[in-house]
C-alpha cells in the first residue's frame, strides 16, 4: 500500500437503522438537487416562472435515469446476459450518461412545450448545473470502485481491492477517471457561466457548449478506461457518440449565433370560451 495512493472506500452502503444507504444513490440524488438550485436562479433570473425547474425535474430525472440505464445495459448487454433481472438492479451502478441526457431532453422538451415554456431558455438556465450534477454523480463510481482507468503509478493513482472483477493483477493502482471527468465537468461549467455572461447566449446555444466540451472530455476520459465496452476499429462504443455529439452541439451552436435570447415564456393561444348551447 502506497500511502500517496487514493484509497477507494471498502464498502458503498451504510445502513440507517434496518434500510441500506447506498452511496451512489446519494451522490445522483445531491447532484439534482445542485442542479435544480442553480438552474432555478438562472431561470428566474432571465424572467421564468418560479418552480418551472424543479416541476421540470421531477420529469427528466426519471425519463434521465430511464434512458442512461438502458444506454448502459445495451452498450454491456453481456454483463446481463446470464442473469437479464440484474438489468433492473439501478442500484448497483450502470448509468449511461449520453442515454440519460437523451432522456432527460426529450422528457424536458416535451414538459416545456405543455407548459408553454421556451425549451431553448430552460436549456440555457440549466446549462450549467447539468455538469455539475455529473461531476457529483461521479464519486458514486468512486464508492462503487467501478470505471476507472488504467495502471499507473502517478501518486494520485487509485488503490482498488484485488477482487474487483475489472481489477488487473499485480497492479497497486489506476488512473481515477471518475475524478478526472468530475474535474473536467466543473470545468465545464465554468466555461459555460463565463461564455454566457460575455456573450449574452441563447436559444439553447449555453446546453450546446456544455454539450460539445462534455465531449470533448468524455473521448480522451475513454481513453483511460478498461472496463469492457464494445469496441469499433480500436475506439470504444462511447468515443463514436461523443463525437456525433460534439459534431451535432457545435453545428448548432454555430447555427444559432447572433441571434437574440428568446421569451422564457413562448406565446400559446388561449383556448376559445365554450359556447353554450341555446335550447
Amino acid at each position: 500500500m502506497n500511502l500517496a495512493y487514493i484509497p477507494s472506500p471498502s464498502q458503498g452502503v451504510w445502513h440507517l437503522g434496518p434500510l441500506p444507504v447506498r452511496a451512489y444513490a446519494l451522490c445522483i440524488i445531491l447532484g439534482v438537487i445542485v442542479a435544480v438550485v442553480i438552474g432555478e436562479r438562472r431561470w428566474v433570473a432571465r424572467g421564468g416562472p418560479k418552480g418551472a425547474v424543479a416541476d421540470m425535474a421531477g420529469v427528466a430525472v426519471p425519463f434521465g435515469l430511464v434512458g442512461g440505464r438502458i444506454y448502459h445495459v445495451i452498450t454491456s448487454s453481456s454483463q446481463y446476459v446470464h442473469h437479464p433481472v440484474e438489468a433492473l438492479y439501478i442500484w448497483r451502478g450502470g448509468l449511461g450518461i449520453p442515454g440519460g441526457i437523451l432522456g432527460g431532453v426529450i422528457a424536458g422538451i416535451i414538459f416545456c412545450r405543455r407548459r408553454g415554456l421556451s425549451a431553448g431558455a430552460m436549456a440555457d438556465a440549466i446549462a450549467p448545473g447539468v455538469p455539475i450534477a455529473q461531476a457529483i454523480g461521479r464519486f458514486g463510481n468512486y464508492f462503487n470502485q467501478e470505471l476507472f482507468g488504467r495502471p499507473t503509478h502517478l501518486p494520485w493513482g487509485l488503490e482498488i481491492d484485488p477482487d474487483n472483477p475489472d481489477a488487473i493483477p499485480g497492479a497497486e493502482a489506476y488512473h481515477p477517471t471518475f475524478l478526472y471527468e468530475a474535474l473536467w465537468n466543473v470545468g465545464v461549467a465554468g466555461v459555460v457561466l463565463w461564455a454566457d455572461r460575455r456573450w449574452r447566449l441563447g436559444r439553447g446555444r449555453a446546453f450546446a457548449l456544455y454539450l460539445a466540451l462534455y465531449a470533448v472530455g468524455r473521448s480522451w476520459v475513454e481513453a483511460l478506461r478498461i472496463d469492457e465496452a464494445h469496441r469499433f476499429f480500436g475506439l470504444r462504443l462511447n468515443d463514436y457518440v461523443a463525437g456525433i455529439v460534439f459534431a451535432g452541439a457545435t453545428t448548432y451552436f454555430i447555427r444559432k449565433r447572433g441571434l437574440p435570447r428568446e421569451d422564457v415564456v413562448e406565446d400559446v393561444p388561449a383556448p376559445e370560451p365554450d359556447v353554450a348551447l341555446e335550447p
